[in-house]
């Protein structure tokens, strides 16, 4: 049904609502149950039963199951009835795809609830009380409240608007914003010319209004063309496509060193069908086939600890970029400091005000009535500066009953100013502007400025102007806004956070440069970024004028040397991002608005504020901070850090160990040995070691000093530090246990050496539990019993259930026929442990090595490595001037204060 043609009170009376209070509760509920949730369709997943099927689809695991087939077939024609070789390798490749199903599924639940956390909301009118609800839960016939910078939650019809634009291009094409009206139009009209109407999913360019749902999910105009915006399957991240490749590339080496593996064989004269499943075992071994499931698990269980943290990270890719970020640019109010505005001072044209006098109480009586506050008994709700300045006095609902308000033109970062018109008992109206002091002068005919000394103090300085006129009908903007008289400046006190000093010192030693961004004046963001550590010595200020002055090439040679940027506007931080990245820099950003989306998408990470944050600011956004807390985006990074060198820990121990698989088969068959290993032990090797070890790692706490070393360098690879070398090495030796194993078995214990079950099985051993044992290694840099070293009882655990699987192959008889391994001797289980610990006793060895590097390194003087080092010297702190007014500690006026 169209409803662009009806009245508002008529769509009101067909949804029976009302256009002041809403739905009543039991209405909403009544309606969610019969329309259901305010949700798109979203592509569907693959259902378990395929996703276990799909297990079986890669290539190794296809010649794998061939073989297995051949060799059915091969027992079944010779009629030797020996089929549990073939059997065996079904049951290991079976288990490994319920793991692999596992896996993917866990994945993809994290990937679904990740989505789940950005989940838009909206404001409604409900009861008469206006309630912010998950989107979701939007039903038509609710009051939407539409403001600056809101994703539109559902169809709307319109029955208030103060000059309310809305962006309609991703629906009708067009760029400009459409400005928004109530009157009813004419039925057959074109969808892009619908005034009266708001749809699902455009943005609310600027103004603000109300309106009825007519239509959720489904029923809606992108409802309708909702096989467009299905959520599509989630991208790989970069990393991910770097695991791809190593993967590709290790799968081809590995294949053509199984081809010669194979060839050498048969040279030997092993049965080619024998020789064939050993080769195809050893690639499934080789090959960490799920090292991405594993990956993207790290990742999920990650940005769950993140959003427990008030972190919400959005994708998956923003997980990689915190280890790497170098640069915070964030915003001063609310993200630095409390976002607790209080009066402290106000200053009329003849000089600084008594509280008390008649001249401060018309002061802020007309700055509390251009606010968008609404009293709710005696709470104040609205934005927190809006909100201070109707608390002082407590008589936001009187006023507002004797001031009507008959037009609003809405701030803006670019305006700088709010203005409105409001009707007097007399029947005059009377225009109150309310904004940055630099902008109000010029419109008032130019005034002494006195907002410099408050400013200095840390005050957040407004200026408040107004006027008589007998009619706002027809007036333009700049005619409501000329002619204006100055009432006189509100000095505003915003506290720092207590906490962000301490997270702007840990920044410094982690070689992360803190950058304050804010729209006051310099001296404001100068008192407060000198406080909280931000600039310091001969660090620069620039400010937006300067930045407006100054070509790109320039400021990228000026911005190393500065820490805060004031009286910026949001167009100006696209450029600041550019800059840093012009030096190679990680760049987060903070933004609120509607117009930080640009510098929110330039940044290499964008966080939106999650308690003011526009809806348009969260979807360009990488990171949502719930509490919108400075210390929030330091413990993001802390995380990200973390869980890039959990990636790593993983990525080192899987190709470490394969590394360790192939040139035990490799080295044996080069040395003209009887068979060191065969198939079904290939496998079962491959499957204890490389699935919950695996995923313990990925889970390892993080490591105490993360904080303490410089950012990851974007342009460092997968296998830079070292790791690269570690692999060749740790793997090297791990093969050459395995094969010295062998060797004693063979010589020293089998009755047979052409047949050497024993050795065959003390290297099957040394080489599944000293890859067990080779986990621990991996945990940190700290020695293992080193007093440093976080625990992870996850690790012990896994490490305990695979040592037991392990070891029941071979000391249950009928196990250890299937394996073909022999039961051990107390000295031969003696020989293999000591092998098996002995990647334990190499690791450490090189670990204390490291560590009485580094500690001669301290001892002859760190270093300079970055540019924003920590290390460096800096000037002492400049004391910061904390205020206290003696009539109020904590503000200027008692909060019910009635004058």
């Amino acid at each position: 049904m169209d409803w662009h043609h009806l009245t508002k009170e008529e769509t009101a009376k067909k949804w029976k609502t009302d256009c002041q209070k809403g739905l009543k509760e039991s209405q909403a509920t009544s309606l969610l149950r019969k329309y259901g949730p305010n949700l798109l369709p979203e592509a569907k997943g693959k259902s378990l039963i395929r996703r276990f099927f799909h297990q079986f689809s890669d290539f190794m695991v296809l010649i794998l199951l061939i073989a297995a087939g051949v060799s059915f077939l091969t027992s079944f024609l010779q009629k030797d009835e020996d089929y549990l070789d073939a059997i065996v390798i079904l049951i290991i490749v079976t288990v490994n795809a319920v793991i692999g199903t596992l896996q993917e599924s866990r994945a993809e639940k994290a990937i679904s609830a990740l989505r789940k956390m950005a989940t838009p909301w909206a404001k409604v009118i409900r009861d008469g009380k206006t309630r912010k609800i998950p989107a979701q839960e939007v039903v038509p016939g609710d009051l939407v409240v539409l403001e600056t910078g809101n994703l539109v939650p559902a169809d709307v019809r319109l029955t208030e608007t103060s000059d309310l634009r809305v962006e309609e291009s991703a629906l009708t094409g067009e760029s400009v914003p459409a400005s928004k009206g109530t009157d009813p139009l004419p039925e057959k009209i074109a969808l892009g010319d619908r005034s009266n109407m708001c749809f699902s999913s455009t943005v609310v360019a600027a103004g603000n209004g109300r309106g009825i749902v007519v239509a959720t999910g489904t029923n809606t105009q992108v409802g309708k063309i909702a096989h467009m915006l299905q959520t599509a399957q989630t991208p790989q991240t970069p990393l991910q496509k770097k695991l791809a490749v190593v993967s590709r590339v290790l799968g081809i080496g590995v294949l053509i060193l199984c081809a010669i593996i194979f060839l050498m064989g048969l040279f030997q004269k092993i049965p080619p069908l024998e020789m064939f499943l050993i080769a195809i075992s050893l690639a499934v071994a080789a090959i960490p086939e799920g090292l991405p499931a594993v990956v993207t698990i790290v990742l999920a269980s990650g940005v769950r600890r993140m959003a427990l943290k008030k972190a919400i990270v959005r994708h998956l890719m923003a997980v990689e970029t915190l280890g790497s970020a170098s640069v915070i640019c964030s915003d001063k109010t609310g993200t630095l400091t409390q976002n607790h505005m209080t009066v402290r001072e106000l200053y009329a044209a003849e000089g600084q005000l008594n509280p008390h006098s008649a001249a401060a109480r018309r002061l802020l009586d007309a700055a509390s009535l251009c606010t968008n506050c609404t009293a709710d008994g005696d709470k104040i709700l609205g934005e927190p500066t809006e909100r201070a300045l109707c608390e002082v006095f407590g008589n936001k609902a009187v006023l507002d009953a004797q001031f009507q308000r008959v037009r609003e033109i809405p701030f803006s970062s670019e305006r700088k100013r709010m203005t409105v018109a409001v009707r007097q008992p007399d029947g005059n109206y009377r225009v109150i502007m309310k904004g940055a002091p630099d902008v109000l002068y010029p419109l008032c005919g130019g005034l002494p400025r006195q907002n410099d000394r408050m400013a200095e103090n840390a005050l957040r300085v407004l200026a408040v102007a107004e006027k008589t006129v007998s009619s706002v009908q027809g007036m333009t903007v700049q005619q409501m806004e000329s002619g204006m008289r100055f009432l006189g400046l509100i000095g505003l006190y915003d506290p720092p956070r207590k906490e962000v000093k301490a997270a702007v010192s840990l920044c410094r030693e982690a070689g992360i440069r803190p950058v304050m961004i804010t729209g006051d004046y310099r001296q404001t963001a100068c008192a407060v970024a000198k406080e909280l550590g931000i600039l310091k010595g001969s660090e620069q200020v620039i400010t937006g004028p300067q930045l407006d002055a100054m070509k790109q090439p320039e400021l990228v040679e000026q911005i190393e040397k500065c820490s805060v940027f004031a009286r910026v506007s949001p167009a100006h931080k696209v450029r600041i991002v550019q800059a840093f990245q012009a030096h190679g820099e990680v760049v987060a950003m903070t933004g609120d608005g509607v117009n930080d989306a640009p510098a929110l998408k330039a940044a290499d990470i964008g966080c939106a504020m999650g308690r003011s944050g526009t809806d348009v600011a969260k979807g360009a956004a990488d990171m949502i901070l719930a509490d919108d807390n400075f210390t929030t985006i330091v413990d993001a990074v802390r995380e990200g850090r973390g869980i890039y060198e959990n990636i790593r820990k993983t990525i080192h121990f899987l190709l470490s160990c394969n590394m360790g698989e192939i040139l035990a088969v490799f080295v044996g068959f080069l040395l003209r040995l009887p068979l060191p290993l065969i198939a079904i032990q290939l496998l079962w090797i491959n499957l204890v070691t490389d699935s919950l070890p695996a995923l313990a790692l990925g889970v390892e706490p993080i490591s105490p000093n993360i904080m303490k070393k410089p950012p990851i360098r974007k342009d460092e690879g997968m296998f830079g530090g070292g790791l690269g070398y570690s692999i060749v090495v740790e793997g090297c030796f791990i093969g050459a246990l395995s094969l010295l194993a062998y060797s004693i078995g063979r010589v020293f214990f089998d009755v047979n050496p052409a047949c050497p079950v024993v050795g065959r099985t003390m290297e099957f051993a040394v080489l599944s539990l000293s890859e067990i044992a080779h986990t621990f290694n991996m945990r940190s840099e700290y020695r293992i019993f080193d007093r440093n070293q976080t625990r992870n009882p996850k690790l012990a655990i896994a490490a305990i259930i695979c040592t037991l699987l392990m070891v029941s192959v071979i000391v249950f008889p009928s196990l250890s026929v299937v394996f073909h391994t022999a039961v051990l001797s107390g000295f031969q289980w003696l020989v293999t442990i000591l092998l098996s610990l002995s990647p334990i006793l190499l690791v450490e060895l090189e670990k204390s090595a490291a560590q009485r590097k580094r500690a001669k390194l301290l001892e002859n003087g760190p270093k300079e490595t970055k540019k924003h080092s920590a290390k460096s010297e800096m000037p002492k702190e400049t004391p910061f001037i904390h205020l206290n007014h003696p009539l109020n500690p904590r503000g200027l006026f008692p909060k019910n204060h009635q004058g």
